[in-house]
């Protein structure tokens, strides 16, 4: 028996990046911070792949900082670099499914009309991530 399962709960390190396929297939990628027990410990990194309408919610409603929970797969994904000829690899977790967990008034803050209010009690530099 085998089991690829991974669950995390954390904030959005950046916006997502989004990409259209001419198929109509939408992929979006971002990194997710995932605290440790201990609040010494620096997060936890983890590259998200998200693919189909969960892909275009997170275009919609997922800002950096964003509260997310995921639940997906582990994979690794492997190419050759143009430049060196070197087999390079990069950890990702395959998203299955996107859970928005911030509250109204988390998303409200990133909506840009109200950045005004919010910018000027803590900048992106007091945001640890």
């Amino acid at each position: 028996m085998s089991v690829n399962s991974v669950t995390l709960v954390g904030r959005a390190g950046r916006d997502p990046e989004v990409r259209y396929f001419e198929s109509g297939t939408v992929v979006a990628n971002l990194t997710l911070a995932v605290n440790r027990r201990s609040k010494e410990d620096e997060p936890d990194w983890f590259n998200l792949e998200i693919w189909g309408k969960q892909a275009q919610v997170a275009a919609d409603y997922v800002k950096k900082g964003s509260l997310i929970g995921i639940t997906g797969s582990f994979k690794l994904d492997t190419w050759k670099d143009r430049n060196t000829g070197e087999t390079r690899n990069k950890p990702v977790v395959r998203v299955d499914r996107l859970e928005l967990l911030g509250s109204r008034k988390d998303s409200e803050m990133s909506n840009p009309q109200n950045q005004s209010n919010y910018s000027s009690r803590q900048t992106d530099e007091e945001i640890p991530f």
